[in-house]
Order: structure tokens, then C-alpha cells, then sequence
């Protein structure tokens, strides 16, 4: 069984890339999990949010032992996956539970016919460092957006589901979260088990980006596709926004940036927010030759990035 993590700044595009792999008949995908997120915790310490420290341990986590919240969430997710709860006790141990994890994606992946699956959480771009020590054999897609426009995407959601939980904090906030999330990306460039998708070169060039995403996850490019992502992805009545991304079909997003942002913001964003070309040059560099590009076999190519 083959293992993918999608990860990511948040209003990246992570969504749409999700559900366009989904329309390959060799994945099988999900909902996000959170499940690292929740594990490890300390997610805005993580980002790197001002003024904030990681959280003090109690003696059970200083000795690895899991909280009994993410055991209830673990069976939660057991549940939703197969249709029952776990027979044996869930794992006291956070390796323990984690490879739990990772084993019961595996089995509902061969259980659906699949030879990978697909974990998307963008958020599990924090925690890269403790997927890998469990799953040496991982493979991860960096999803990147420019940065303004991922700060217009962040406000005009915001502004239209007032969701103070994933999107509240203003612009300052966001901007040092889009930093840092490019920090991140550039210590994996040219990492052969992480390969990066540049959102406007997939809405403008799609038979070439999905070449490379399937050389990357040694898949054939060229077998038909679903005419829409049929797995669910994502429950509509806690994410809304995320409707225009969940079929996997490629279209231009609107631009929000001038709507959203004035003149003066513009000059802000672009003398604070790390470089977007920069990362992409670096990732230019790296990228390995392919053959001439397929057809995109299906894919009409017309989603908004989630």
C-alpha cells in the first residue's frame, strides 16, 4: 500500500488537488483527519503564531501516552471507515495509535480495490518530521498558491462563513502563517519523496502538472478518469466553502485580491509576504525532465481552489 499526504497553507488549493487525484481509479481518499494535528498538538506554536508556546506536558504525553480524546477520535474514525467501532482496546501509546492509523487507512484502501491512499490535511505540513519517522516510505504533495492570493481567499471566506476557528485572525496572522508555510516548503525542495504542484500551473497547464503528479506517485497518467470525484471529501454542512473544489474540475479562480485588498494592503503584501517566485524558481530547478506530455483523459478543463 502506497501512503500520500497533501499538505499545505490553508486556502491553497489543497482541496481541488485532493479531489482531482481522486478521479484516478488507482486512489482512495478521505476527509481530512487531523489526525496528526490532534496528536502532536501545538498547532499555532507550530506556525510560528506570536506570543504563543507549546503547551506544558503532562507526565502521560512527557512518557508518549495518547489523551483519551484522540483515542475517541480515533474510534470515531474507525467507525466512519468500516462501519464498527475497534474490537481491540485503542492504542494507550501515540506510535501505538498512529500506526493504527496508518493500518486502517491501508485496510479501507484495499478494502475499496485501491493501491494508495490520499490523506489530506493541510495543517500535517507542521508535522512532517513526525509522519516520516513513522512512515519512512510516505510520499508528500506540497500545494502552493501565491501568497496574496491566498490572504484574499483566507478574508473572502471568512468574511462570507464568519468561521473565527479556521479563518479568524486577520491578515497580519495569516501573513506570518503564509511565511512560515513557505519556509517549510523550501527545506523539501529536491527531497525525492516530496514534489511540489504550483496552483496556477495546474489550472494552465494541467496535461503537464498531472504527468508529473502521476511520475511522482508511479501511476499510469493516461487511464480515463472519473468525469467527477466520487469519494467524499469533505462534509458540506461544516465546510461549505469547499464546494466548488470537491468534483476535482480545473477552472481559473476568480481573482479576490483587488476586490479585497486596496492599494496600500497590496504594498504591504508584497514588501511581508515571503517570496512566492523564489520558491517556485527553486522548485524549477529541481524538477526532473519528463516525456512529452499526455492528455489530461477526462478532464474538462474548467474548480475554484480549496
Amino acid at each position: 500500500m502506497r501512503r500520500t499526504f497533501v499538505v499545505g497553507c490553508p486556502r491553497s488549493g489543497t482541496t481541488i488537488v485532493q479531489a482531482l487525484l481522486a478521479r484516478h481509479p488507482a486512489i482512495y481518499t478521505l476527509p481530512e483527519t487531523a489526525f496528526f494535528e490532534q496528536l502532536h498538538g501545538d498547532l499555532a506554536w507550530r506556525w510560528g503564531d506570536a506570543q504563543v508556546r507549546p503547551s506544558r506536558r503532562r507526565w502521560r504525553q512527557r512518557l508518549g501516552l495518547t489523551r483519551r480524546h484522540m483515542r475517541e477520535a480515533f474510534a470515531a474514525l474507525h467507525l466512519q471507515l468500516t462501519g464498527r467501532r475497534p474490537i481491540r482496546p485503542t492504542g494507550l501509546h501515540r506510535r501505538t495509535l498512529a500506526q493504527r492509523f496508518l493500518a486502517l487507512l491501508d485496510g479501507s484502501a484495499a478494502a475499496a480495490g485501491r493501491q494508495m491512499w490520499l490523506e489530506k490535511t493541510p495543517n500535517h505540513l507542521l508535522y512532517i518530521p513526525e509522519i516520516q519517522a513513522l512512515a519512512p516510505d510516505a510520499r508528500f504533495i506540497h500545494v502552493v498558491r501565491r501568497g496574496e492570493d491566498v490572504l484574499a481567499s483566507l478574508m473572502d471566506v471568512y468574511l462570507r462563513f464568519e468561521n473565527d476557528a479556521a479563518f479568524g485572525g486577520g491578515a497580519v496572522h495569516w501573513a506570518r502563517r503564509w511565511n512560515r508555510a513557505v519556509d517549510i516548503h523550501g527545506r523539501y525542495v529536491g527531497h525525492p519523496s516530496h514534489h511540489f504542484v504550483f496552483l496556477e500551473d495546474l489550472v494552465h497547464q494541467p496535461e503537464a502538472e498531472w504527468e508529473r503528479l502521476c511520475a511522482f506517485l508511479d501511476l499510469p497518467a493516461d487511464v480515463p478518469l472519473d468525469s467527477a470525484c466520487q469519494q467524499s471529501i469533505a462534509n458540506l454542512d461544516y465546510e461549505p466553502w469547499k464546494l466548488s473544489a470537491i468534483h476535482g474540475q480545473l477552472r481559473p479562480a476568480d481573482r479576490k485580491v483587488d476586490g479585497l485588498f486596496g492599494p496600500k494592503m497590496q504594498r504591504w503584501l508584497q514588501t511581508h509576504l515571503a517570496s512566492y517566485d523564489d520558491l517556485r524558481a527553486l522548485c524549477g530547478a529541481h524538477r526532473p525532465r519528463t516525456a512529452p506530455h499526455l492528455r489530461l483523459v477526462g478532464q474538462a478543463r474548467t474548480a475554484e481552489a480549496g
